[in-house]
């Protein structure tokens, strides 16, 4: 399983252009975003540590579970994304 993490920012970019595409559906259901997109969402809390201090910063996860899927998923989003992988 690949996992690729993405800002909010970007997240909010890919996902516009995603329901341009896709049913409603497809965003409201874990089960079909699975199936059709081949990715779940999942949004973590990352800690991000400074000279004296930290913070926690939202980040968006999308799981994939399938390789073909993924590999179109990047050439299709590798410029909203170059920077994180």
């Amino acid at each position: 399983m690949s996992t690729i993490k993405l800002t909010v920012d970007q997240w909010k970019l890919i996902r516009s252009q995603l329901q341009e595409e896709y049913p409603k559906t497809v965003f409201m259901l874990r089960n079909k975003m699975k199936r059709v997109l081949g990715f779940t969402v999942r949004e973590h809390n990352s800690l991000v540590k400074g000279e004296d201090h930290g913070y926690y910063e939202l980040q968006i996860h999308l799981d994939f579970y399938s390789e073909r899927k993924y590999t179109m998923f990047l050439m299709k989003f590798s410029e909203h994304i170059k920077d994180r992988l």
